[in-house]
């Protein structure tokens, strides 16, 4: 596969919930559409990030990515391959070529289990398969490998997880991650709970293993400087939607969608003087509910440039620009 493909490729992905009423005769009341129709594709050793306000479905496609979520419409193809149409023990097989780091660094390990043994259990659940060749002794190399490759002494082995701290237990989980030697790492939301002095020591680690592994990465967050900071490229979600996506210099630079124009004017800058004087975008009113039905443009009601049109169209997803695109009346039809 060479760098201009894609090695990850998501089409028409929508994520739907049942609603159900009733105790004992329980019916069908709608879907709460977490996901509503996402596109997007991550060419091989790229790094995208999908940023929005929470409850926009940003974690959700990256369940679906990872198939620890069942997609209700559209595909993902991972290097070629249609996820979804794979059976039990083929999906097993290509399961090792992609890996989640998750958000919660102390939920997303077990309690009962030492750190050399949660970063080794991968390794030795796919060797007992026989999809991955190696012994014990290979295992134990590999893992203790591993630890020290992520900024965790051997010494903490036998440790348990409530022995670390915050940094140390996301350390344990992006070893983990890394132990089947994968190509694609989604990371969801992966410093958002820890300090902001802990926060730049991971971003730095996930960069350097991006590098010295030859990674690809799908970074979720909600923090637009960590997303910029660490991306090549940038999508935009609103409820559900991909709304806009561009290269991260060019989206600071020049958004083009009035919601990706309202998160960027709220990340503070560093120059007092700047801060004082650039206008804020207050958006008005709430998020619809994920669960009403929908007609026309997801955005329109909170939006200050909204036309009559929106509000009986949805429009797509097209590209304004080299790399650039937007779902957004203002620039045309699709």
């Amino acid at each position: 596969m060479s760098d201009d493909e894609n090695l990850l490729e998501v089409r028409g992905l929508k994520v739907h919930f049942p609603i159900h009423k009733g105790i004992i005769f329980r019916r069908k009341a709608g879907f709460v559409r977490a996901v509503d129709g996402v596109d997007f594709s991550v060419k091989k050793g790229e790094a995208l990030g999908l940023v929005g306000e929470s409850g926009c479905g940003k974690s959700t496609t990256a369940m679906a990515v990872a198939q620890l979520q069942a997609a209700t419409a559209g595909s993902i193809r991972f290097a070629g391959e249609d996820l979804g149409s794979l059976s039990p023990k083929d999906l097993r097989r290509a399961r090792r070529h992609f890996q989640i780091v998750f958000q919660d660094p102390y939920s997303s390990l077990d309690p009962r289990m030492r750190a050399f043994d949660i970063i080794a259990e991968p390794l030795r659940i796919y060797a007992r398969l026989g999809i991955v060749d190696a012994d014990e002794a290979e295992i134990e190399r590999r893992t203790l490998s591993l630890m020290e490759r992520c900024g965790l002494s051997t010494s903490f082995a036998r440790r348990y997880p409530h022995e670390f701290s915050g940094g140390q237990r996301q350390r344990i989980g992006i070893a983990r991650a890394l132990s089947l030697g994968p190509k694609l790492i989604i990371a969801d939301e992966p410093v958002s709970a820890l300090d902001v002095s802990i926060q730049s020591q991971i971003l730095n680690l996930l960069k350097d293993l991006r590098k010295d592994f030859d990674l690809t990465f799908l970074f979720i967050a909600h923090d637009l400087a960590v997303i910029e900071y660490f991306c090549d490229r940038i999508a935009v979600m609103y409820l559900g939607r991909v709304v806009e996506t561009a290269s991260a210099a060019e989206l600071n630079k020049n958004p083009m969608h009035p919601y990706t124009r309202a998160l960027l004017s709220a990340v503070p800058l560093p120059d007092p003087e700047k801060e004082r004087s650039r206008r804020r975008i207050l958006l008005k009113g709430d998020v619809p509910s994920p669960s009403a039905e929908r007609k026309g443009c997801p955005f329109r009601e909170r939006c200050p440039e909204a036309m009559e049109r929106c509000a009986f169209s949805a429009p797509n997803l097209r590209a304004v620009a080299e790399g650039h695109e937007v779902s957004c009346f203002l620039y045309g039809e699709a």
